[in-house]
């Protein structure tokens, strides 16, 4: 019996909707799972709640996709791919409950034939140690009757140059059966696959990928620090050390590290690396200086009000831009909200401004509930109503000019203003 759609993918987020919609762009017939009825909703009216993903682009290609919350659909599928939330708990331990759970669901309609690829982010051995027992439970065999495979996904939001499309694809298969299948399965979708011996290759390139960022954006998040104490521009000793043009990348310091993955990923490794009597210091270091970055940012302003004789306790505050990166909507994970926490424990008394979120969502975080904020216009009335801006995310559409011309003090965390100004303080 042939299956309905050629792919089903669990999860439609930040990962999923893509991955989704290039199937479809691609008239490759997919199905999109997902337990909030509302995304699912609004998928089959082709409106789209993701920036990324113009609606436009939906109605040109939704004749190729449905959207269901029905998972007993899975069985109509032949390939399914995963791409379900990794987060840590508490304890900044892996959190697979998300993953475990579709695979279970997954187990409860799995047929021969079906291959199943993991994308979620998780640490090395996941794949063979916990899915293909899951899965295998059904009393099918992997490599005999159903085929399992790891893929990392590689998205970036926001980002034009480098898409799903023109991105290379790492695959690693339980089997050889298992990897050929995998590679068959996405090069519908990209240009380039590499295919690897093992989901362990592939799951630990992943964590390789977004652990080198998190050190190296540790390290120059240590060096503003020290250039802050010395008197020196970090931004410009960071521009002429780039124009170097071999054995230098640039990173870029800021006021903490955000998204789902670098401020997370790293520690999976660091979890899995206890199993085998090993710590990972390098890593477990740079996420202590990066973690401490709101802090010391919270600090700075302090610093800079107190020059102008004002406490932070009962100042007025506007945070710019609180999304985890310039020009996207996303706030997993972003530091701008732990800034906003530390200044109003701290007694400030703050707002923010960012049109990529119009509203930050009630929630608790850090033992406090925080209840739901509105973005205020950035208009020069409202400026000048405030004792403090902060500069958290960059977002290009932000006439800076008109904001340094009508602020009483601009603390400056993401570099940029590269002169200097009498009410601008780099930070």
């Amino acid at each position: 019996m042939p299956f309905e759609y050629k792919v089903g993918v669990v999860g439609l987020g930040y990962v999923g909707l893509p991955l989704l919609v290039r199937f479809a762009e691609e008239e490759v017939t997919v199905l999109g799972f997902d337990i909030d009825q509302k995304k699912v909703d609004m998928l089959k009216e082709a409106r789209s709640y993701i920036e990324d993903v113009p609606s436009e682009v939906l109605d040109k290609i939704k004749i190729y996709y449905d959207a269901t919350t029905d998972m007993s659909k899975l069985s109509e599928v032949e390939n399914i791919i995963i791409a379900v939330p990794t987060p840590l708990d508490e304890y900044r331990q892996p959190d697979l409950k998300y993953v475990i759970s579709t695979a279970e669901t997954i187990a409860k309609y799995l047929v021969k034939g079906q291959t199943i690829s993991l994308e979620s982010t998780t640490y090395p051995g996941t794949t063979r140690e916990v899915l293909k027992p899951i899965l295998e439970k059904t009393g099918l065999k992997v490599e005999e009757d159903f085929y399992l495979v790891y893929s990392p996904e590689r998205v970036d939001p926001g980002n034009k140059k480098w898409t799903i499309k023109n991105t290379p694809k790492i695959v690693g298969g339980i089997g050889e059966r298992s990897l050929k299948k995998g590679v068959e399965l996405y090069s519908h979708i990209v240009e380039t696959v590499v295919p690897v011996s093992s989901p362990e290759i592939a799951e630990m390139a992943k964590i390789l990928e977004n652990t080198y960022r998190a050190v190296n954006i540790a390290l120059v998040n240590e060096l503003k620090m020290l250039c802050h104490r010395m008197g020196i521009d970090v931004w410009e000793v960071i521009y002429a050390a780039s124009t170097k043009p071999f054995g230098f990348q640039a990173f870029y310091p800021g006021p903490g590290i955000g998204g789902h993955c670098i401020p997370i990923d790293p520690f999976y490794l660091t979890w899995k690396a206890k199993e085998y009597d090993f710590h990972t210091r390098f890593i477990e270091l740079a996420g202590e200086i990066n973690e401490n970055m709101p802090y010391w940012t919270v600090a700075k302003i302090m610093e800079a009000l107190n020059d102008r004789e004002k406490s932070l306790k009962g100042s007025k505050i506007l945070v710019i831009g609180v999304a985890y990166k310039p020009d996207v909507g996303d706030l997993r994970e972003s530091p701008a909200l732990k800034v906003i926490y530390l200044l109003r424990k701290s007694g400030a008394l703050v707002e923010y401004s960012d049109k990529y979120v119009p509203v930050i969502p009630e929630t608790r975080k850090w033992g406090h509930m925080f209840d739901a904020l509105q973005t205020v216009d950035l208009t020069p009335e409202n400026i000048k109503k405030y004792d403090a801006v902060v500069i958290l995310t960059n977002h290009s559409y932000i006439d800076y000019d008109m904001l340094r011309q009508n602020a009483q003090l601009i603390v400056d965390t993401r570099g940029v203003y590269k002169e200097n100004y009498d009410n601008v303080v780099k930070a």
